[in-house]
């Protein structure tokens, strides 16, 4: 014991020796970088043209395989082509039916995707060569029928127009058109109308055009030696008949002449989606390719960038703000990118050119340059200690046309990168007088702010634009509401369309079963209702996760096995709520304007404090909601979009329905309506 304690105190002191020595006053020199040295893959290529990298790994007993196509990017003749394509894979092959082939890849625990150009399966070792095969055949021998074909078309127009109505999905859209061009295949864009004129020949065609050996690499990583690989791969893809992808050319990418505010206005958003974007010229292969790594990661790539810190930290206007740079071969942007409530939407466009201005006219701090540093030497480290990473660097030395020391030198490169360095490529890549400000959001509460930005001593001029990306006038948000028509007059059209007042005031009772998809869960939504109750439920494979319920007096909500009785205001708030149809006995409602929602003119009525409702000025119909709460001191605004009504006994329900809260959209597909049926009183207890 004696001679341990006397170990630890001299060891003690030689730690507060050390630290005597050290002069804390000065920043630590970086010691110099490893060396990386990277064992190659074992590569193979087939006489079709396929080439083959194997990385061999007994550490468990799994093999994954990912295969990609490398052709250059090329344009659809009817955009919407390729995504379908993707989805008809894995959906039988010329031998297998479609249940046969997935009941299979199940049965062994494996996994097999597909995309338009790529193909990737992961299983048990022992599994593998027959995975392997699976996976070659639903490439190789696809099966594509008329039947399969139009069901996947539905699926993917119906997905088409749930996009159409999503901010976030709308922003990416302009931001692609924008920066490259319609006529660019990153800029352009299925439409359901695209995708209905797509054919099965269509499909075929783009397959046996596209889907060949030419440019196709095949990564195989895990417990198999490259002897067993070579002999299934040349088993499985041998008769992979040699081929060449068409030849494409690429339109010219031309730069926004000056900065610009480029909106598109979406009535329905109760938040601003901001892209400011400008094109490069930047590839991995370019000697600024490090120091705009590192000039990227301070101004935006990671959660202490300048760009979060600004937004996120110092004045809360959104709960992320990020920013990248592209480097591929054939067009790339920087892009910087948040979403904002309405209210500082313009606050927020002046505070990222801020932080743009920032870092290209402002050394970085050293502390800065040493983190953003330290944060990619750490990520390459734990990167390498991935059997798989070796596959991938070799992939990218391969199509990226880089030199064969790129990552044995990849941490001595970052280390190089100076502050001066930063300054230079933030100067030549962020680009302050050719940058594009997409904004989509709520023109009537956002537009007068982004009109009035000033930045470098003049007027940001403002663009405006649909949804497909085509210039157009500036929105108008309100119309005069015609003679005659007032709140008595919408709402009796809306009980007319929905099939007259004597069908409608037969109803009782209305029960509602609806899906919707939730982190690739399917979900079931239970809704009960009559004049004065409610009950509403959550259910995951026919378990409740969540249930809520009102008996006309009291209520309660159950989540997570926790009960919680409604407050003294959510009960007054259910009791004013006005039953199945409040239209019909609602007296103190408004009719503030027209105005729009989904990008459809709508009168606008203020139904109470919280809660405004659209109806639709040709059909009648309720096409939209929204309810504003407060929640501890936050304001929140919950919309719902009402659509695809169908008649159910004499009265038309919406079958479709699109809540929103926040940057967050979920969409209910109702599958079963009942009228004054299926609802009792044991439902409300």
């Amino acid at each position: 014991m004696k001679v341990r304690i006397i170990s630890l105190f001299a060891a003690c002191l030689m730690v507060i020796g050390a630290q005597a020595q050290v002069d804390r006053s000065k920043q630590p020199q970086p010691g110099p970088a490893p060396k990386i040295n990277l064992e190659k893959p074992i590569s193979f290529e087939l006489d079709n043209g396929l080439e083959v990298m194997v990385v061999e790994d007994h550490t468990l007993p799994k093999v994954t395989a990912q295969m990609m196509i490398d052709n250059k990017p090329h344009s659809e003749a009817k955009p919407g082509t390729s995504a379908l394509l993707s989805m008809m894979f894995g959906t039988g092959t010329e031998k297998i039916g479609k249940d046969a082939y997935n009941e299979e890849i199940d049965f062994l625990g494996a996994s097999v995707n597909f995309g338009a150009e790529r193909a990737s399966a992961n299983s048990l070792s022992k599994y593998f060569p027959r995975v392997l095969e699976l996976m070659a055949a639903g490439t190789l021998h696809p099966k594509f029928t008329q039947e399969e074909f139009e069901a996947q078309k539905a699926k993917l127009i119906e997905s088409l127009k749930f996009d159409d109505k999503s901010v976030p999905s709308i922003a990416s859209r302009l931001s692609g058109v924008l920066a490259y061009g319609v006529n660019h295949p990153y800029g352009e864009f299925a439409t359901p109308e695209s995708v209905e004129k797509i054919t099965l020949q269509d499909i075929k065609s783009f397959y046996n055009n596209y889907f060949v050996p030419k440019n196709a690499y095949l990564v195989v990583v895990g417990d198999i030696t490259s002897k067993e690989v070579k002999k299934l791969v040349k088993d499985s893809f041998k008769k992979w008949e040699e081929a060449a992808p068409p030849i494409a050319t690429l339109p010219a990418v031309q730069p926004a002449q000056y900065t610009q505010i480029d909106f598109v206005d979406m009535p329905n958003a109760v938040q601003s989606e901001i892209r400011v974007q400008n094109t490069v010229d930047l590839q991995m292969s370019d000697e600024d390719y490090f120091p705009v790594l590192i000039a990227n990661q301070i101004l935006g790539g990671s959660f202490g960038s300048y760009l979060n810190m600004n937004l996120r930290e110092k004045h809360g206007f959104t709960y992320g703000a990020r920013s990248r740079v592209g480097t591929d071969k054939y067009a790339s942007r920087f892009s910087a990118s948040t979403s904002v409530r309405n209210a500082v939407t313009d606050s927020s466009v002046v505070e990222i050119l801020k932080e743009i201005k920032r870092i290209r006219n402002e050394k970085v701090s050293t502390q800065d340059l040493n983190l953003a540093k330290n944060k990619y030497a750490g990520n390459f480290v734990l990167m390498l200690e991935r059997p798989s990473t070796l596959a991938d660097l070799a992939l990218n030395i391969k199509t990226k046309d880089l030199d064969e020391n790129f990552y044995s030198n990849y941490l001595k490169n970052i280390q190089a990168v100076t502050q001066e360095d930063v300054m230079r490529v933030a100067n030549k890549y962020f680009k302050t007088g050719n940058l594009q400000i997409i904004v989509a959001g709520k023109g009537s509460e956002v537009l007068e702010g982004l009109e009035n930005i000033q930045f470098n001593g003049k007027t940001v001029p403002v663009f405006y634009f649909d949804k497909m990306g085509n210039k157009v006038d500036r929105p108008v948000f309100e119309k005069p509401i015609p003679e005659g028509v007032t709140v008595e007059t919408v709402f009796a059209d809306y009980i007319e369309a929905l099939g007259g007042k004597n069908a409608v005031k037969a109803v009782n009772s209305i029960y509602i079963l609806g899906e919707t998809e939730m982190q690739g869960m399917t979900l079931n939504i239970a809704i009960k209702e009559t004049n004065t109750k409610s009950s509403t439920e959550v259910l995951l494979n026919g378990n409740s996760l969540q249930k809520e319920v009102f008996n006309g007096e009291t209520g309660y909500r159950i989540a997570q096995g926790q009960k919680m009785d409604y407050t003294a205001e959510e009960i007054a708030d259910k009791k004013d709520s006005g039953g199945l149809f409040p239209e019909l006995t609602k007296t103190e409602a408004t009719l503030e304007k027209i105005g729009k929602f989904d990008g459809e003119d709508a009168y606008v009525v203020k139904m109470d404090e919280n809660t405004t409702a659209y109806y639709d000025t040709d059909s009648g119909l309720k096409i939209g909601s929204e309810t504003t709460k407060e929640n501890m001191g936050k304001t929140i605004t919950q919309t719902t979009g009402f659509s695809n009504y169908k008649e159910v006994k004499g009265v038309k329900i919406p079958h479709t329905m699109t809540v929103s809260f926040g940057p967050q959209k979920q969409k209910l597909n109702v599958v079963e309506v009942k009228i004054n049926e299926g609802v009792s009183d044991a439902d409300f207890q």
